[in-house]
């Protein structure tokens, strides 16, 4: 007869051959019988004797666990290296994209509302990253799910932007140019939610918020230095094609580093096992799309995303036109450019600090109500700049924009933030990857439809490269449009932590 040993606590059951009976004896009357136990790294020995089982000898060490214990948690700190590299250099996108927003608006001369849309339709692809989640959550190259899919997204990038640094600035072709943007925008949505859902599987073994916390600390700091050393090498050599090229060795690296970094010991259903049994692409994929429509459909994940996404659409942006309003207008200098978003980014890296250490114990209708009317007022210092009234206050307005100029961004690029830990709190395992790709792409395409809408309101109030009498109406407009998201506050929750959301649901 075939048996399951009642384990000893904290060890794995086993199973093993077992006569039930010889010559009607009890079982009790039968010869000690003598296993092997194993607790996780440590094994010791169990008889059975006398109807009952007892531990004889003391836990010891297996070399061999030890061994593979340690190869493992090194292997995820070489995987948590790599995530961390990629989230700053797609923080250091900003480097290579101060330049081209530059080169678009002075050597093509395009207009503020054809910049903007530039900027925006560009990230089309990012709408995308449902489909690039599903399918890294469901599809696996060489026995791995994520880091391929890493090095695929800096490869594309690579392409965009080496193509740019050696053909398109120098023809001026705005069609290669755009095709470009839409490549570049396509490798970095995959890395993107690749390196999501990385973050959120390591996340499970640690404290709460902290690896989400690290991830934006790397994603300010590199869009830091990528702003503060992009204004100065501007402003010295007014030619983007070398800081396409740096940007091209950094992506260059990034690949290399996910082609040699192993992912083994991120998820155990990669093992060969696991590969055997595993159902075709097909099966996988849809169980995965039912998976993450699943997920969605929850009330604890619908209802804060639905907020953070009409948050961010009901809101114009006139991104573009204050930036052909400060290098056009106010002929303010690439560094200063550059050092203002150098401060934003400063910003948001001493929120990420400030959150980790006290902000995500306060409950996150509270925390995303005050953020929310942060950064309406926030959106009033372009209105301070436009109308000039720093001036009549005898403040520079360099000064000013490298103070102010970059707060309502910082503050919208920072409500993202606990959103994210929010999620991974409570997205279900195996479809990391497809719940925060949909969550990516349904703020981009938020972000996508309040361009629009920005650019709709530009052309409305008359706003073009030579008239910004009536931008400040803009800017009023935009003011009015971010409290409407606090109307439906109540659908953020009102606990602080997952424990109490999980027992309220009960």
């Amino acid at each position: 007869m075939i048996c399951l040993a009642a384990p000893v606590p904290g060890t794995h059951a086993a199973s093993f051959s077992f006569p039930s009976r010889r010559g009607g004896k009890p079982l009790r009357h039968l010869p000690p019988l003598i296993c092997s136990v194993n607790r996780g790294a440590e094994t010791a020995k169990i008889v059975h004797h006398g109807g009952s089982w007892r531990r004889h000898g003391v836990w010891e060490i297996s070399p061999s666990r030890t061994w593979r214990s340690d190869r493992r948690e090194e292997e995820q700190q070489q995987v948590w290296a790599l995530c961390g590299f990629g989230y700053w250099v797609q923080g250091f996108r900003c480097f290579p994209w101060l330049a081209l927003n530059f080169h678009l608006v002075h050597a093509l001369h395009l207009s503020p509302s054809t910049l903007q849309l530039v900027q925006h339709t560009g990230c089309l692809p990012m709408v995308a990253k449902p489909l690039f989640g599903v399918i890294s959550d469901s599809v696996y190259i060489g026995g791995a799910r994520r880091l391929p899919y890493i090095a695929i997204g800096a490869f594309l990038q690579l392409m965009s932007w080496g193509t740019l640094a050696f053909f398109a600035t120098n023809r001026k072709i705005f069609s290669l140019q755009m095709a470009c943007i839409l490549l570049g925008n396509l490798g970095a949505s995959i890395t993107e939610v690749v390196s999501d859902a990385l973050v959120a599987e390591l996340g499970r073994t640690r404290r709460e918020g902290e690896l989400q916390s690290h991830a934006f600390i790397a994603l300010a700091a590199g869009a830091l230095l990528g702003n503060l050393s992009g204004g100065f090498i501007m402003l010295k050599i007014q030619e983007p094609n070398m800081m396409f090229f740096t940007f091209c060795f950094l992506l260059a690296l990034q690949l290399a580093l996910s082609l040699t970094t192993r992912e083994t010991s991120l998820d155990s259903r990669s093992s060969s096992k696991y590969r055997i049994v595993r159902s075709s692409i097909s099966e996988n994929l849809s169980s995965k799309v039912s998976n993450l429509i699943a997920a969605i459909n929850e009330e604890r994940i619908f209802y804060p995303l639905s907020w953070a996404v009409a948050s961010v659409a009901i809101v114009p942006i006139l991104s573009g036109s204050m930036f052909c309003f400060q290098t056009q207008f106010l002929k303010l200098d690439p560094s200063v450019i550059g050092l203002s978003k150098v401060i934003g980014q400063m910003m948001v890296l001493c929120a990420t600090l400030f959150y980790d250490r006290c902000l995500k114990r306060i409950p996150m209708r509270k925390l995303m109500f005050g953020m929310q009317i942060l950064y309406a007022f926030s959106l009033l210092t372009d209105f301070f700049l436009v109308k000039q009234i720093n001036t009549k206050l005898s403040i520079p307005n360099e000064i000013y924009v490298l103070c102010f100029s970059s707060l309502a961004e910082a503050c919208a690029q920072f409500k993202i933030l606990p959103f994210s830990v929010l999620f991974s709190q409570q997205c279900p395992s195996g479809c990391e990857a497809s719940l925060f790709a949909f969550f990516a792409s349904a703020m981009c395409l938020s972000s996508i439809l309040s361009g629009v809408l920005g650019v709709g309101l530009a052309s409305l109030i008359g706003v073009s490269s030579g008239d910004y009498s009536r931008l400040h109406l803009g800017i009023l407009f935009q003011f009015i449009s971010a409290f409407i998201p606090l109307a439906w506050i109540s659908c953020l929750p009102a606990m602080e932590n997952l424990d109490e959301m999980q027992l309220a649901t009960r």
